[in-house]
């Protein structure tokens, strides 16, 4: 297939004020969302740069939102430290915070553009990027033309396929074909991921395990923690996190449900997207609940029933207060979230059923008895309150679930390994410009 013929079919986009829509699944472009991004950088969207590109070698990372960010922190660590200079696009407001919080200004951080010639054009001539690494699911069509037009490497990494993303892509093999064969190398995250993309084109393929095992613990203010354990005391706690549309009334209802059995439960719901909770503190209240938000510094009080973890960048404190965890966008959404930070911090994990994103991650935190997945509300309930009440039970998942994160761990040094051909070069280039007394 041309790729005259695949830029023909790609800009059949339809395009009306703000949003881009897409061709295939939900990848050919960037649908620009209300609350997701900074109306004073809206010119980023289009290409248009808020800094002067530095001197010498830059790598284009992107990652879209607050997971992938976290995924792709100790990658940009290794880059830095090699003295590669970095542009790093997301998609999200959140996830922009993230990466303020975890790199600050040794990066120079960009919403990324819209996957609009025009806009992709502009970006690309402004900061001509030596390489350009794309996390997980990250596949977009007028982008990946560019960049192969330029005839700049392009990785994927940390690369993760969905079963409805294979499915869309096996429809149109013609298309995927003509863009994945524009990827230099992709670094999957399992072996299921790895055959798909390379029954979709894709060559080379390796799998690395999932990047986000090998990240830092998500950080905490010390302070902070200890005030509001303190303000928690002795109570009983659990946690919804991550939660998506229904998951958070589900957490109300169950919380309803266990009070009677646990009149001193304290229920932590953190929504995925902070900006719905409002309205969610109006709902919760309306079921006669004392709901207060974090964004207010309010304290717990002893009557208080749940806590609407609604801030940005805080996850670290809010898995630290219970040691049961349900993660959202499972029960009534679909994909899943990732377990692996619950895991991490020593909770036992619960989920619902829909977990196809995650597919690896929860197979292997299941079959080692550091997850268990429910189907309803009502079976959520029950596993609260059985964990709960057995302490010892709670223990073994909280043990099993550390220990297979640690078993999941290496997925760094193989993407490190698979980047070396394309990362040596910049880092000779970075030394000889140092050399000759150039920043």
């Amino acid at each position: 297939m041309s790729e005259r013929w695949a830029r023909t079919i790609l800009t059949t986009y339809r395009w009306a004020g703000a949003a881009a829509y897409p061709l295939v699944g939900g990848y050919i472009a960037w649908r620009v969302n209300k609350g997701k991004e900074e109306r004073t950088r809206r010119h980023e969207r289009y290409g248009r740069p808020s800094h002067e590109r530095p001197e010498g070698p830059l790598i284009w990372v992107h990652a879209a939102s607050v997971g992938e960010t976290i995924a792709v922190t100790e990658l940009i660590e290794h880059f830095l430290g090699a003295g590669i200079k970095i542009v790093l696009t997301t998609g999200t407001v959140t996830s922009a915070s993230v990466a303020n919080e975890r790199l600050g200004g040794r990066v120079i951080h960009q919403y990324v553009p819209l996957d609009l010639k025009p806009a992709v054009s502009r970006f690309l001539n402004h900061w001509r990027p030596d390489l350009a690494i794309m996390a997980e699911s990250e596949i977009w069509p007028m982008t990946i033309l560019e960049l192969g037009a330029r005839r700049v490497p392009q990785v994927l990494v940390n690369g993760r396929m969905s079963d409805r993303s294979f499915k869309s892509w096996r429809k149109r093999s013609f298309l995927a074909e003509a863009l994945f064969e524009n990827l230099a190398h992709v670094v999957a995250q399992s072996e299921v991921d790895g055959e798909r993309f390379r029954k979709l084109g894709a060559r080379p393929v390796t799998v690395s395990g999932n990047l986000k095992v090998d990240t830092q613990h998500p950080p905490v203010d010390a302070g902070t923690l200890a005030t509001i354990k303190g303000q928690i005391g002795s109570r009983r706690t659990w946690a919804a996190v991550s939660t998506h549309n229904g998951e958070e009334m589900a957490a109300a209802n169950v919380h309803k449900m266990l009070r009677k059995r646990h009149p001193d439960l304290l229920s932590i719901v953190v929504p995925r997207h902070p900006e719905r909770a409002p309205a969610l503190k109006a709902e919760m209240e309306a079921r006669d609940l004392k709901v207060i938000c974090r964004s207010t510094g309010e304290p717990i009080a002893a009557d208080t029933d749940i806590l609407l973890g609604d801030t940005i960048g805080e996850m670290g404190l809010y898995l630290r207060l219970t040691e049961i965890a349900f993660v959202g966008r499972s029960l009534t959404g679909s994909g899943g979230q990732n377990p692996i930070e619950p895991a991490m911090l020593g909770t036992a994990v619960l989920s619902g059923c829909n977990v196809q994103n995650f597919r690896d991650a929860y197979r292997r935190l299941i079959d080692s008895g550091g997850a268990r997945l429910v189907r309803d509300t009502q079976m959520l309930a029950g596993a609260v309150n059985y964990l709960l009440n057995n302490a010892d039970k709670r223990d073994e998942m909280i043990a099993a679930g550390r220990h297979t994160v640690e078993e999941m761990s290496g997925a760094l040094t193989r993407t490190l390994t698979a980047l070396e051909p394309f990362i040596h070069p910049l880092i000779v280039q970075s030394r000889l410009q140092r050399g000759n007394g150039r920043t």
